[in-house]
């Protein structure tokens, strides 16, 4: 639970540098930015991997760039459904979708499931001395 709640606020974190950084994407209120978080975060858990599975031959002869298309089209349905949360145009929702993928996914390489930080270290193993 707590872990799912960290990923939440990433994902926040991830929207409002959106909204300071996209030319496009606003955000007119804390309530209408906590609620297209919400909607972002259930339409990213429950409708993305359907609408990915469904596209999987675009994103496999696009390499994989029908996946950004596919999250800004999700960015504009939250505009649409969320009051206060504005994106005016296709192309500001690609760079809000590229730049919330690229934050939140970075973000969330350091979150567990738990909830807990975690840094992985690999160490080369030391020379084996042969006798």
């Amino acid at each position: 639970m707590r872990g799912l709640l960290i990923r939440f606020t990433v994902t926040g974190v991830a929207v409002l540098l959106a909204s300071a950084i996209i030319p496009g994407i606003e955000v007119e209120s804390a309530s209408a930015g906590l609620a297209a978080v919400i909607v972002l975060a259930m339409l990213n858990a429950l409708v993305r991997p359907i609408l990915y599975l469904f596209s999987l031959p675009f994103i496999v002869l696009t390499l994989g760039v029908f996946m950004v298309v596919i999250n800004a089209l999700l960015l504009l349905l939250v505009a649409f459904l969320v009051k206060g949360f504005v994106v005016t145009g296709f192309w500001s929702s690609i760079g809000g979708a590229i730049l919330i993928s690229l934050v939140s996914g970075i973000l969330n390489l350091w979150v567990s499931e738990q909830g807990r930080m975690e840094i992985v270290i690999h160490r080369p193993k030391p020379p084996r001395v042969i006798n």
